[in-house]
């Protein structure tokens, strides 16, 4: 059992604000993954970010409390919270929710990180109406996965009734559903859904936005936000593509050296009359040119005679 007490000075004005819908992912974290290459995941059960007002005294008492808050490799199973406020309920304990059912879940390495939350059979009280539930609900579920290179998924549920201040409740979709019960107070219900980015995922099942004044216990008013069931995670960093390999490049003829080159320059060098035997031929030539003359010079001058 998860037990918390604030004691604030009596004229010290203290106010919380909402609790965000979805807990984000570090604000540094760009890219996905942390600096050692692993995921992040986180979940909790329960969150509340409450501002309880005091009858007699000019003073606000922040109610900030969560249930089975995880971030990974981590596991949470305790099924109730239980918190004490100064000057609320003359003092003793504030049962704030119970349930059959409340774990969380959280791991993360190097290839995926993931997240879940599930909540059953609970109810969740405020200060001031110790036997009214200001909601009781069947089941709910948040879970968040984010996989190395892949898109991250993030889904919750809200599975049978749900009863907010004693009245059974249909939620819907397409916006809050407002439950009011007369002198005691407001509430607004609403599936709080999934939220992904390319690297990042995040699910809240239930969000109640509560106004109650029970004035009751010393209590005059209760405001602020309860959130149940959330899941988000960070992808890790996406693995390095694989070096591609070498081109098998052989060299052509006439590229390089050897045979090849050498045949090719002679070829060339025969095609412009500069060949190696190109003396030789020559040469001869000329011998041939030579006795070709003296033959005819014999036969003329056989012929003069």
């Amino acid at each position: 059992m998860n037990s918390t007490t604030f004691r604030m000075p009596a004229a010290v004005l203290l106010a919380t604000g909402a609790v965000a819908l979805l807990t984000a992912p570090p604000a540094s974290a760009t890219g996905g993954g942390s600096a050692g290459g692993e995921g992040k995941a986180g979940a909790v059960v329960l969150r509340t970010g409450l501002d309880v007002g005091l009858l007699n005294k000019t003073v606000h008492v922040p109610l900030k409390a969560t249930l089975n808050e995880v971030n990974a490799p981590a596991t949470a199973e305790k099924t109730a919270l239980t918190v004490t406020l100064d000057g609320v309920e003359g003092g003793t304990p504030v049962s704030v929710l119970r349930a059959d059912v409340a774990t969380s879940k959280a791991t993360a390495d190097k290839t995926r990180a993931e997240a879940q939350a599930h909540l059953a059979k609970a109810r969740v009280h405020v200060p001031g109406l110790p036997a009214l539930s200001l909601i009781e609900v069947e089941e709910v579920t948040s879970k968040a996965v984010c996989e190395a290179g892949k898109q991250p998924v993030a889904t919750s549920n809200v599975l049978g009734t749900v009863t907010a201040l004693g009245k059974k409740t249909t939620l819907s979709a397409g916006g809050p559903t407002k439950v009011e019960v007369p002198g005691v107070g407001l509430v607004s219900l609403e599936l709080s859904g999934t939220q992904t980015t390319s690297t990042t995922a995040a699910a809240a099942a239930l969000r109640l936005k509560v106004s109650v004044n029970p004035l009751k216990l010393n209590v005059a008013e209760v405001e602020g936000e309860i959130v149940l069931a959330e899941a988000h995670c960070e992808s890790p960093a996406a693995p390095a593509p694989a070096p591609s390999a070498k081109p098998d490049v052989k060299p052509q003829a006439g590229a390089g050296s050897g045979t090849g080159s050498a045949v090719t320059t002679d070829a060339n060098l025969a095609e412009t009359g500069g060949g190696s035997l190109t003396p030789y031929v020559a040469g001869s030539a000329l011998v041939l040119l030579g006795i070709g003359g003296g033959a005819l010079l014999v036969t003329r001058r056989g012929r003069t005679s």
